[in-house]
């Protein structure tokens, strides 16, 4: 008895435990983990700029085991807000996804909508609530941040921001712009473009001074025109969802002339904004890392959006039948190029 007993509970464990890595597992799928490279790369890169800046609150820019502390922990928590929006994505886009996506977990009912709807609300959770105790100026002690005044917990509010974002983007209950052509691409840019940056910014130093906002800008609006790379191919399931995008809404060549600027204009604003005196401060240029890099940087992506454009416009009708054609992979790269390079030039 004792041995059959004994053999019982063995096969209760192993199967609980492969319960729980078939959940791990599904989980991560449903995370779509290679897209959190982005917004951790961008909330990183945005820190960066700020403490190579100006307006860096500590004038003899120390590295200390704090501030990497706080760096790493907003990082992480960005990942885990796209993460939740992932999920959420993929549960208001069930319909959309069995055309487009018709292996996604919750197509193939691998995962319930219940448990989907949870997993959400936990990544949400986890991606929010640690970012109360990020304040600026720092402050020591868990009590002295939890209690600063609200204006202090700038990456809290941009997260929430970012959040809200997401619910606005996805859910019908909060108007579901993914179905509402350019507004789509609008609620995708400022969150993830300028929100971003602005809350990486805020790991360091105060948001109440231009610079982020026009660092922020610039990753807006090359996302507002080249977020659409993907709409393309997943115009079918989209127009099947009742989702208006820029291809389904205008056809493939007019989007295409619609997104094209925002390859190439945002980046030729950065020598412009690196020799642009700030309105508060006019001592300085509104952005303050090197000259010389940014503007170079600037005109790399922008002939690379130039090119990205030929791509585009060479045949707009491919984009329809090519699930990730090679504008997408550029804009990918170029946005990965951007946040490196502004990294660089704050540093140098």
């Amino acid at each position: 008895h004792q041995h059959a007993g004994g053999g019982r509970r063995g096969a209760r464990v192993l199967r609980d435990s492969l319960r729980r890595r078939v959940n791990l597992r599904l989980a991560i799928r449903l995370s779509r983990p290679f897209t959190l490279l982005p917004p951790l790369l961008g909330i990183l890169s945005g820190a960066v700029c700020a403490f190579g800046s100006v307006h860096n609150p500590d004038p003899a820019r120390r590295v200390t085991p704090e501030l990497l502390g706080i760096v790493a922990l907003g990082a992480f928590c960005a990942s885990l807000l796209n993460a939740a929006s992932n999920v959420l994505n993929q549960i208001t886009d069930l319909e959309v996804d069995r055309v487009n996506k018709p292996d996604r977990p919750l197509v193939t009912r691998e995962v319930s909508l219940a448990a989907a709807w949870r997993l959400t609300w936990v990544l949400y959770v986890l991606a929010l609530i640690p970012t109360w105790w990020i304040v600026v100026p720092a402050r020591s002690g868990l009590l002295a941040r939890a209690t600063a005044p609200l204006a202090d917990h700038q990456c809290f509010l941009l997260f929430l921001g970012g959040l809200l974002a997401t619910l606005v983007y996805s859910v019908p209950a909060f108007g579901r712009t993914k179905r509402l052509g350019i507004w789509a691409n609008v609620t995708i840019a400022i969150p993830r473009g300028c929100l971003l940056k602005v809350a990486g910014w805020t790991l360091v130093a105060s948001a109440f001074s231009a610079e982020p906002w026009a660092i922020g800008s610039v990753f807006g609006l090359f996302l507002l025109g080249a977020t659409s790379t993907k709409d393309f191919s997943d115009a079918e399931g989209d127009r099947a969802g009742g989702c208006e995008t820029l291809p389904v809404k205008y056809g493939n060549s007019k989007a295409v002339t619609i997104i094209s600027p925002f390859f190439v204009l945002p980046w030729l604003l950065m020598p412009v904004l690196a020799r642009t005196p700030d309105p508060a401060a006019p001592v300085h240029p509104l952005l303050s890392g090197n000259p010389v890099l940014l503007t170079a940087l600037g005109l790399l992506l922008a002939s690379w959006g130039v090119y990205t454009v030929h791509l585009l416009r060479r045949n707009p009708d491919e984009l329809a039948t090519t699930e990730n054609h090679p504008s997408w992979t550029h804009m990918y790269l170029m946005l990965m190029l951007a946040q490196i390079g502004f990294a660089a030039a704050y540093l140098l």
